[in-house]
């Protein structure tokens, strides 16, 4: 399956650019030399992401849901949701904690999350975080990011084809050879 050119609009991320963008993320903050205890993603972007991060650096992976692109197939900001729950695989979450989402578009999330997290925790001794992208008219700066985007272009994802995908609609998607696209997917 071919994507179409990226432009100052938009920008198409394919499978193994993903998990390249992830890759370089995490060698970023292994060479940054910070020692963290846990990592906390943003569910939906950040969960593959913090997945990944969780399993190269060997550590606890919590998950936070959060949600404020709802609006328009979810391409529009909405009211922003925090979860009032946070799903960790051991303990608690304290120490010094990596954040992880797949973006800082207005920075909003990232702001009212961390407010959060620094109010119900006060066993967090140390929060930064960590993106794949970074938009120029982002509001604030985090610690750890792979590409920034001054444009701000609506970032295609490789996982978004799932967004207007229902289960109906699977036989047929498969047929046309979607799935094909995927590496190893004649397994």
């Amino acid at each position: 399956m071919s994507m179409p050119p990226s432009t100052e609009r938009d920008l198409w991320v394919s499978w193994e650019q993903y998990h390249g963008l992830i890759e370089r993320l995490a060698l970023q903050v292994h060479e940054s030399g910070w020692a963290f205890d846990k990592i906390l993603c943003l569910a939906r972007g950040g969960v593959r992401v913090g997945d990944v991060l969780s399993r190269i650096f060997d550590l606890p992976l919590g998950i936070l849901a959060t949600s404020s692109y709802r609006e328009a197939a979810g391409t529009v900001q909405g009211q922003l949701d925090i979860a009032q729950f946070i799903t960790i695989t051991r303990g608690t979450l304290d120490g010094r904690v990596l954040l992880v989402d797949d973006m800082v578009d207005t920075g909003l999330t990232f702001t009212r999350v961390r407010d959060h997290l620094v109010r119900q925790f006060p066993g967090i001794t140390e929060l930064r975080t960590a993106v794949l992208w970074q938009k120029g008219h982002a509001k604030v700066q985090p610690d750890y990011f792979v590409e920034h985007l001054p444009t701000n272009p609506w970032i295609h994802q490789p996982f978004e084809d799932y967004d207007s995908l229902r289960p109906h609609q699977l036989e047929s998607w498969i047929r046309k050879g979607v799935r094909t696209a995927y590496p190893d997917s004649s397994k």
